[in-house]
């Protein structure tokens, strides 16, 4: 039986034809919607397949691997809103009148008349900018990675290993998080959808969020077509990726730093010296209750909350390092 030509390190050719079979007794499923999601969508269909598709919404859903339909993530936030609203008529109506006959009619009247409006202007809004989000998120967590995941790559290509065969090994390296994940999506092109290396790497680079993986691919694209060899390209990019992850590495470190004397300055120096200068201020001059009020705000809550918040973006700016 002939040999069906495969795309090596060098040139591409058409892919193998490839029987893709399950396990005894499983069957083919899809992605299914929450029993939530189902209503939102028979109640909201009308609405949403009125409106002529969102782009820039299915672009978010497909680079943030949130498996769902646009029209459908569309029907879900109008349901979320709706239900928002209504627990925030709900909750501004019991809460203003509990507020206002204890006596506080401002804080009422503001319950009353805000959550109504702002929970559910917040849940539209927020859950819009979810996708795009998640997207970023994931952007972020193929950058950090990409630099290792590179290594892999220029390894396996160094034993001239076809192309189509190093993203599925790729793939199966769950230790390099997102970039596994996008190298497994190029596979099931292949495998799956019968499509051919080159196309599936192409496609690859216009949904992934990040941009320097999109580089990396549309790099394999150009290289490949253009009749050049993959195993030099690939070496370069591991070690243009390196030395940039050396860099970033190196400018975080500083930025942390910095953080740090900010941290002794701002939050441990300063309320220090103004409880100092407070109390004072109240033995001269008197005011003793008012005084003492601003002294517990900074003590109970403007100390704590600077801390925290530093504290946050300290593990924050430590996670994107790891």
């Amino acid at each position: 039986m002939p040999s069906t030509p495969t795309v090596s390190a060098a040139l591409p050719s058409a892919p193998a034809v490839r029987a893709v079979r399950l396990k005894r007794g499983e069957q083919p499923t899809h992605s299914g919607l929450t029993p939530f999601q189902r209503w939102a969508w028979r109640t909201f269909r009308t609405r949403v397949l009125a409106k002529p598709p969102d782009p820039v919404l299915e672009e978010n859903l497909i680079k943030a691997h949130m498996r769902v339909r646009a029209d459908e993530y569309l029907a879900t936030v109008y349901a979320m809103t709706l239900v928002v609203g209504i627990v925030g008529i709900v909750a501004g109506v019991v809460l203003g009148a509990i507020f206002v006959l204890s006596g506080s009619l401002v804080l009422g009247l503001g319950l009353g008349i805000g959550l109504p409006i702002l929970a559910p202007i917040g849940t539209f809004f927020g859950m819009q900018g979810t996708p795009g989000s998640k997207a970023k998120e994931r952007g972020r967590k193929i950058d950090n990675k990409i630099s290792i995941a590179m290594s892999f790559v220029s390894a396996m290509s160094s034993a001239d290993v076809n192309v189509d065969q190093i993203f599925k090994e790729l793939g199966r390296q769950k230790i390099y998080g997102e970039v596994a994940e996008e190298a497994a999506w190029i596979t099931r092109d292949t495998e799956l959808l019968g499509v051919d290396i080159l196309t599936a790497i192409r496609n690859g680079a216009l949904r992934s969020p990040s941009k320097r993986f999109q580089d990396f691919l549309q790099g394999v694209v150009t290289t490949a077509t253009s009749g050049g060899q993959l195993k030099p390209y690939f070496l370069l990019k591991a070690e243009q990726y390196e030395r940039e992850n050396k860099l970033a590495q190196l400018q975080r470190v500083e930025t942390m730093g910095l953080l740090a004397e900010t941290f002794v300055t701002v939050v441990v120096a300063f309320p220090l010296f103004l409880v100092i200068i407070i109390a004072i201020f109240a033995i001269i001059g008197g005011g003793g209750s008012f005084m003492i009020d601003v002294l517990w705000g900074i003590v109970g809550a403007m100390i704590p909350l600077a801390q925290f918040g530093f504290i946050f973006f300290m593990y924050s700016l430590a996670q994107e390092m790891n």
